[in-house]
């Protein structure tokens, strides 16, 4: 029992905001005589202050979300920042996030393989042995693409891989899951390569929970990819360890709310641990959504081993995009956000979520979608539709736009050019994707006359972030780093906590008690 002098019993509102507040200490909860308010005092011997209900433990941001993520992947914090695409995520962002003690992934959707490699060898170069990951995004248009990001992940030995926007496991997953596995000498499976799997859908989740397809373990050991070894350990646990539930979010997302989702996933990987017999059962993360010190804690609260964030990083100095964009960002509210087709997945009438405020993209490619659906070709456009599209979206002839998306896939993917000379309306799309990925690429790069294309991808976590750090050194676009972001989420989160447990003890805890404003905190 703590001996140390306590402080005064803390039994009015603005005395137990006060106390919660001390999260690294131990909370002694008492009683008053009688049966009357219930308070709480740091230090001394409880029981002389009434009737001793029992004591808050010292809470530490570290010990949020499950400690076997942190010890597998080697952080302090159970948290991650999220792969941005198009290098959005930039190495810098990953770089911030590890010495924070978190986890970061660099955003190589969209990026060829030789601009993967280069982000590659500048982190190893910056972090040595400090954890970083990479991004390998589901290409459906691109196969060669995301198969040889997979081989270089692998050739560079990059040990964990954030996978998303995958509607079904494919070998290049498959293959950087099960390259490197062994056993120890107490006969234990050992992974070489760790997935952060991200899903928002049962049926992709139950497919990174399960083991490899026994069909494409055995074409890649026939292709040499993986050893009969290592295809034989892989039949043996699932495909990813670590499955993050992602919710409302920017990007590709199912819009879907984390409360919902969350559990049933949770007890999904539950169930497939069970029957297929797994040593543990896959931690089972969360994101989408996470903008404030209370959905990072309502998330750890569900049960989240982890909390990843998205949104609120590309508001930060480190990121990717240009002042101009991140100014935009941070002056989002929740509802500025609206739906809008996928460059990477047009044809498949995929769509990610938008900044809606100060841009037109997410009108401007909806009505790309509408067109592409209601026409066979280019040719077919009536002419009324085609000129408006020339002078306010694409500014530039179509014929034009045909010749600058050709030379790009003639360098990329030939077969694509191929197929688009034989199919009208697949050299429409290709056509329309040339606007659909410009305008990320007009974010990225600031370009002025080019405000209201910009495509910013952005969920309701962004305008949670900004009206939580108003008033605070974090409003200020050019004060926001990664480094503070997380520190900021997870001490926030601790606090949230603490309150939350001295409630189940039947205390009036007050309102302010939740509400942790953003503070300068030490990067160690």
């Amino acid at each position: 029992m703590n001996s140390s002098a306590p402080t005064p019993v803390a039994f009015s509102p603005a005395d137990l905001a006060a106390a919660l507040a001390h999260v690294r200490e131990p909370l002694h909860v008492v009683r008053e005589p009688g049966g009357g308010r219930v308070g709480v005092v740091r230090g001394g011997d409880p029981a002389a202050h009434g009737d001793w209900l029992g004591t808050l433990p010292a809470l530490y941001p570290e010990w949020l979300g499950d400690r076997s993520f942190t010890e597998a992947h080697r952080t302090r914090f159970a948290y991650c920042t999220g792969a941005m695409a198009n290098g959005i995520a930039t190495v810098e962002v990953v770089v911030a996030a590890a010495r924070a003690g978190c986890l970061g992934f660099f955003g190589a959707a969209g990026l060829l393989p030789h601009r993967v490699e280069a982000a590659v060898d500048r982190l190893v170069a910056e972090l040595g042995d400090r954890p970083f990951g990479v991004n390998l995004i589901h290409s459906p248009q691109e196969p060669r693409v995301e198969a040889e990001v997979a081989d270089l992940l692998v050739a560079k030995g990059v040990r964990t891989v954030e996978a998303s926007a995958f509607m079904r496991i494919t070998p290049p997953v498959v293959r950087y899951a099960a390259a490197g596995l062994r056993r120890d000498a107490a006969g234990n499976i050992v992974r070489h390569h760790r997935i952060v799997a991200k899903v928002s859908r049962p049926e992709v989740a139950r497919q990174y929970l399960s083991p490899a397809p026994a069909a494409m373990l055995d074409m890649l050991v026939r292709e040499g990819k993986l050893t009969a070894a290592e295809a034989e350990l892989a039949r043996r646990i699932p495909v990813a360890e670590d499955i993050t539930v992602e919710a409302d979010s920017g990007g590709h997302t199912d819009n879907q709310p984390l409360v919902a989702m969350f559990p049933v996933i949770a007890e999904l990987a539950r169930t497939l641990a069970r029957e297929h017999g797994y040593a543990s059962v896959p931690r089972v993360g969360a994101a989408g959504g996470i903008g404030t010190p209370a959905s990072a804690a309502a998330a750890f609260g569900m049960g989240a081993a982890y909390v990843l964030t998205g949104s609120v990083n590309q508001s930060a100095v480190e990121s990717g995009v240009a002042p101009i964009s991140r100014e935009l960002l941070a002056k989002a509210q929740i509802a500025d956000v609206a739906m809008a087709p996928a460059a990477d997945m047009f044809e498949m009438g995929v769509e990610v979520q938008v900044l809606r405020r100060g841009t037109m993209f997410a009108a401007r490619g909806g009505r790309l979608h509408e067109l592409y659906h209601r026409y066979e070709g280019l040719a077919a456009l009536p002419p009324a539709d085609r000129t408006r599209l020339e002078t306010e979206v694409f500014r530039a002839p179509l014929d034009q736009v045909w010749a600058d998306t050709e030379r790009y896939f003639a360098e990329r993917d030939p077969a694509q050019v191929a197929r688009a000379l034989a199919e009208p309306k697949h050299q429409m799309a290709l056509v329309f994707r040339w606007y659909l990925g410009k305008a990320s690429r007009w974010a990225i790069d600031g370009t002025p006359d080019r405000v209201l294309d910009f495509q910013l991808w952005c969920g309701p976590s962004m305008g949670a972030f900004n009206d939580w750090v108003k008033g605070s050194f974090l409003e200020a676009p050019a004060a926001r780093t990664v480094g503070q972001i997380a520190l900021n989420l997870m001490e926030g989160a601790a606090v949230v906590t603490r309150a939350s447990q001295l409630r189940t003890f039947g205390a009036a805890v007050p309102a302010e008690a939740f509400d942790y404003r953003p503070v300068p905190l030490s990067i160690d």
